[in-house]
This record gives C-alpha cells, structure tokens and sequence, in this order.
C-alpha cells in the first residue's frame, strides 16, 4: 500500500513543481514586458527631453540676437545723443554770442532789446514741466 501512494505522491509533486516552474515562467515573462514597457517609457521621456532642449537652444540662440541687436541699436542712439548734446551745446553757446553781440549793438545805439534768455527746459528736455505719460511699447517693436 505504501508503494501505491509514493507515485501518486511523487506525481503530485511533479505537478506542484509544473505549477511552480509555470507562475514562475508567466513572473519571468511579466517582469519582461514590464521592463520593456519601462525602458520604453524612458526611451520617450528622453526623447521629450532632448526635442525640448533643441527647442530651448533655439529660443536661447533667437533671444541672444536680439539682445545684441537692442545693444547694438542702444549704442547707436547713445552715439547720435551724444552728437546732438554736443550741437545743443555749441548752438547755445553761438546763441549766447549773438545775444551779447545784439545786447552790444542796442546798448550802442540805445534801443530797448528784449532778449529772452535760454529756459534750461530746452537744455534739458529729459526734465520739462509736463505731466507724465505713459510710453506704450509692445513686442512687435523688437522685431528685427
């Protein structure tokens, strides 16, 4: 009798190793898929990654131009107000001479001359008594 049972024993066994070695299989297979899946998912996000940096560098590359040409556009502003102050000032200067000159010239031949003097306001518009107003720009004025 006990002969009878250690077949169906071992066979039993046999099957509890078929099981065993099948869920393990099917884990295996699983644990595959879903390292596939995974490494897929990366393989994308860096692609997200590497078209997102493309695009950023061509963002950096467009704004640095145009920063150097709103520096290169200040730089030549700045050099045409420096040669309009510099006319400002021997223009004033001339119309101070001419002024004495004609002062000169009334004292000589006493005649009342009403010469009005230069109003700094002029000199120095930056400064001139009026009210503020708002300066409007918008984006489309940085187009080059």
């Amino acid at each position: 009798m006990a002969s009878t049972q250690q077949p169906a024993s071992s066979g039993s066994d046999g099957q509890r190793y078929a099981n065993y070695d099948e869920r393990k299989r099917k884990r295996m297979e699983s644990n595959r898929e879903s390292a596939r899946r995974s490494r897929m998912r990366k393989q994308q996000h860096l692609e997200e990654l590497m078209s997102e940096l493309t695009q950023l560098q061509n963002q950096n590359t467009i704004w640095s131009k145009r920063i150097d040409a709103v520096g290169k556009n200040y730089h030549t502003v700045e050099a045409e107000n420096n040669v309009l102050r510099a006319q400002i000032a021997e223009l004033t200067e001339r119309l101070d001479s001419l002024n004495s000159l004609t002062r000169f010239w009334a004292d000589a031949n006493g005649l009342a001359v009403d010469i009005p003097e230069i109003p700094d306001a002029l000199l120095e518009p930056w400064q001139l008594p009026c009210p503020i107003q708002p300066i409007t720009a918008s984006a489309d004025m940085l187009q080059f």
